[in-house]
């Protein structure tokens, strides 16, 4: 579970409750079922009329993209890999056959066979981003989609609103009932929005983000690939790889691997 989205839409929607609550309102000042529908349906289908159903039918899957965790630590793979490269070092490239069918990493296991199997440097690299550019295309739709969602709301909010005050001018024979029509016609242009910048807006942002994120440590991957095929010792390929990461991530190896050191020393 990525709690960053789960704590986020917690927060933004416990936000616009309290402050309706510090306003004197109530959650049933907010209920609108004619203004619900327009926004959330009538939103749907103006994005399904820009897409397919094929795109409408990978909603959930995109959705359990934003809300679930499954990136690989950087870190990790750097382990990974400096592991595969004394394993190299030892036995040859060949002994990475099987060890890279081990790790569930569908990318990592494509460099490594490509390594194996004796393919050039030049085309190894050119194969591994391919992927890379095939895999950003795919996420781009997921992303696509909720930034159209978060177009379209407000628009469909605004439609709800004119059409709630034309229902208002209608009443206009009757004074008593024109201030709750005003209040219920702009229920609909709030829906719009807030879905927009406290769901769709924010869920496209986390899916861009977890693709830029996922991106780094492909890349990660490729200059690790092509430094054991190229035969660098163990030390060089962690150093390379290190060079995609924050400081705040080197030096946080740098405080494990002493920490390791230590304890080997003390074994």
């Amino acid at each position: 579970m990525d709690l960053a989205t789960v704590i986020g839409l917690i927060i933004a929607w416990g936000a616009l409750f309290l402050s309706l609550r510090l306003e004197g309102g109530s959650l049933a000042d907010l209920f609108n079922a004619p203004a619900f529908i327009l926004v959330m349906f009538g939103t749907l289908g103006a994005t399904i009329i820009g897409s397919s159903m094929k795109t409408l039918g990978a909603l959930p899957s995109i959705m359990r993209n934003a809300l679930v965790d499954k990136a690989m630590d950087p870190l990790e793979v750097i382990d990974l890999m400096v592991g595969f490269a004394r394993i190299a070092r030892r036995e040859g490239v060949l002994a990475l056959d099987d060890a890279a069918r081990k790790t569930n990493h569908r990318f990592l296991q494509k460099g490594i066979e490509l390594v194996v199997d004796g393919t050039p440097s030049i085309m190894v690299r050119e194969i591994l981003e391919t992927e890379i550019v095939a895999m950003q295309e795919r996420h781009k739709i997921g992303e696509t989609v909720f930034t159209t969602l978060g177009g379209f709301s407000p628009t469909l909010g605004i439609i709800g609103t004119v059409m709630g005050l034309i229902g208002m001018l209608a009443k206009l024979s009757e004074p008593g009932r024109m201030g709750h029509a005003i209040a219920a016609a702009f229920v609909a242009t709030l829906y719009g929005v807030a879905f927009a910048n406290l769901i769709y807006l924010p869920v496209a942002a986390k899916l861009r983000s977890k693709t830029s994120e996922e991106v780094v440590v492909y890349e990660m991957i490729i200059e690790g690939v092509m430094s054991i095929q190229a035969g660098d010792n163990p030390r060089i390929v962690e150093t390379r790889m290190l060079a995609y990461l924050p400081p705040s991530l080197r030096a946080m190896r740098s405080v494990v691997k002493s920490v390791d050191q230590r304890e080997s020393k003390v074994a």
